[in-house]
């Protein structure tokens, strides 16, 4: 039996607290937040009476001394609390974005390293069931090499709070699920961005709620994005409309279930290569799906001494690395090259 310890009750805990129940063999002996009151409801809504529950992540970790800590604070607050978490001696697993700056990312990476623990994000929406199934089509090799993938984000929520005054929302706060999906896709890590950003006459957002985003990958593929968060009618999913092109075929996906491709059959027909569809293969055993609970499955398992999980801090940062490359490219107007 694992003991953690976990921070942060808003919304989001939620899902966290349920996929720790559904793993099992995980007790949760610290439940902390800023405001003790919320922690406490949140400690007996899942039945945690011998819980400490504080708004002291110090006082919590000397004296319950855990083996995991599940980090769902407010990204301001995320390198000190995963810092901390590190220092105690845990395995932490943290809500993205990692870190605020790719500086403090870096930071977090090296204290993993030199504490000898794993420092996970929760990148879940790499684990749904239709991102899996694109990604074992494309490494079957059923559409080629992909030369280039295309996304379309397009919805206008009203969140009201902290977004609408944040800067550079969309990259900021959206985009990087978007970016990490690509980067699955694409096998690969970006190299350069160049990116724009700008506020429509209807926008109730401070600033950056739509952009657009050109990308390079090291292997030559390119991924573009287009998205907006105050765009009324005709709403895309929340995982985006894809276009994926490979050599050999096409794979469209409208964000939702409808997925299909289409490979070439044989020469050509006229203008045009004569094709057909293409099975979408299903899921094996092996394959993680479930947001929330297949990172933290893949997490649990890393840490009983299964293989390190693909959302490892020092594979994340290589799509954090994506979504300030394209804010520096949104600010300066220039071409940015992507450093980790």
């Amino acid at each position: 039996m694992q003991r953690a310890v976990l921070v942060g009750c808003g919304a989001m805990s939620k899902a966290w607290f349920e996929a720790a129940r559904a793993i099992g063999d995980i007790d949760i002996v610290g439940v902390v937040d800023l405001d003790a009151e919320r922690a406490r409801v949140r400690a007996g809504e899942f039945d945690l009476p011998t819980a400490m529950v504080s708004d002291d992540l110090s006082a919590v970790l000397a004296k319950t001394k855990p083996d995991l800590l599940f980090d769902i604070v407010i990204p301001s607050a995320r390198h000190a609390t995963v810092a901390a978490g590190l220092d105690a001696g845990c395995h932490v697993l943290t809500e993205k974005p990692m870190a605020e700056t790719l500086d403090e990312a870096r930071d977090l990476i090296r204290r993993a390293q030199t504490a000898g623990r794993i420092h996970a994000v929760v990148q879940n929406r790499r684990y749904l069931e239709q991102i899996r199934r694109i990604a074992r089509l494309i490494r079957s090799g059923a559409i080629g090499e992909v030369t280039s993938l295309h996304c379309d984000f397009f919805l206008g929520p009203h969140f009201g709070g902290f977004r609408e005054e944040m800067r550079h929302v969309l990259f900021h706060d959206m985009a990087i699920h978007t970016f990490d999906a690509a980067r699955l896709l694409a096998d690969d890590a970006a190299s350069a961005v160049y990116a724009r950003e700008w506020e429509p006459a209807n926008s109730w957002y401070s600033q950056g709620s739509s952009a657009a985003a050109i990308f390079e990958f090291s292997n030559g593929a390119i991924f573009t994005y287009r998205g907006s968060w105050c765009a009324d009618g005709l709403r895309t999913s929340w995982e985006s409309a894809w276009r994926i092109v490979g050599t050999k075929g096409t794979l469209v996906w409208d964000g939702h279930d409808d997925i299909q491709a289409e490979a070439v059959a044989s020469g050509l027909d006229g203008l045009f290569s004569e094709v057909a569809a293409v099975e979408i293969p299903p899921l094996d055993a092996p394959d993680r799906v479930g947001g929330h609970l297949g990172v933290m499955q893949d997490f649990i398992s890393a840490t009983r001494g299964g293989p390190t999980p693909e959302t490892v801090g020092a594979e994340n940062i290589k799509s954090l690395a994506m979504v300030f490359g394209a804010i520096d490219s949104a600010e300066t107007g220039r071409r940015v090259e992507i450093t980790i």
